[in-house]
């Protein structure tokens, strides 16, 4: 007996900025899917456009996939949309697709605004591919433009990793709080978020920032498996 989809139906991404992009990216990794394979599905607004037109293909096609997905959200779309999940205890992916805040030349990327960076660096660390879905907006010359670096604390650490923060050259650093929320905003793993911003962004970064204690995960990513689709 399936419970009814009364309450996931009524949730809503809300504005999506440079849809029709994102609907064409949405549907060209759409494409990709083949019968029998384990996909994981990364979070935000283009991950969510690709959800739904992955469903039309299974609908249409008959397809069986499983899916492993990255977030509350896309985990009740999925719900919602009757697309079987399943976890990385129990499967590796064949190919993972998410998107992206910031994307400069080397391919280096910042991810995190959802705060779900710590199971989307699982799921691209655990795919011999990822497909990164981006509009022309995501392009930049250099890391923290737009948008600075989440960084994932353990929240009794959160000062401890402040000040470490600071002597790795961060110039702005604050903690993430909601719109509309009282306090910060709290993670899927129960961790409170720092945002960073560098001036420079060096390719040994990544693994200083996990080096500090408390820190959990960042929404740096350096030297990944990953290919951009736009």
């Amino acid at each position: 007996m399936k419970w009814d989809k009364d309450i996931i139906e009524k949730m809503e991404y809300g504005e999506i900025k440079n849809l029709e992009e994102k609907q064409k990216v949405a549907k060209k990794i759409a494409s990709y899917v083949k019968d029998g394979q384990t996909i994981g599905f990364g979070s935000g607004s283009t991950s969510y456009l690709a959800v739904i037109e992955i469903s039309k293909r299974i609908k249409e096609e008959g397809l069986k996939i499983k899916a492993i997905p990255t977030s509350h959200e896309i985990e009740l779309l999925c719900a919602y949309l009757d697309i079987p999940t399943t976890t990385l205890i129990k499967e590796k992916p064949d190919w993972s697709f998410d998107g992206a805040d910031e994307v400069n030349k080397n391919n280096w990327l910042v991810k995190g605004r959802g705060a779900a960076m710590f199971k989307e660096k699982l799921n691209i660390a655990n795919s011999k591919i990822t497909y990164i879905l981006v509009d022309e907006s995501k392009f930049v010359n250099n890391l923290c433009d737009k948008f600075p670096i989440p960084v994932e604390c353990y929240p009794t650490s959160i000062n401890y990793v402040k000040e470490k923060l600071r002597e790795l050259g961060a110039t702005s650093i604050v903690l993430r709080t909601g719109k509309g929320k009282d306090g910060p905003i709290i993670t899927e793993n129960n961790n409170m978020v720092l945002d960073v911003k560098f001036n420079n962004i060096t390719s040994t970064l990544e693994k200083e920032l996990k080096q500090i204690v408390g820190v959990i995960e960042t929404g740096l990513f350096i030297g990944y498996n990953v290919e951009i689709i736009n």
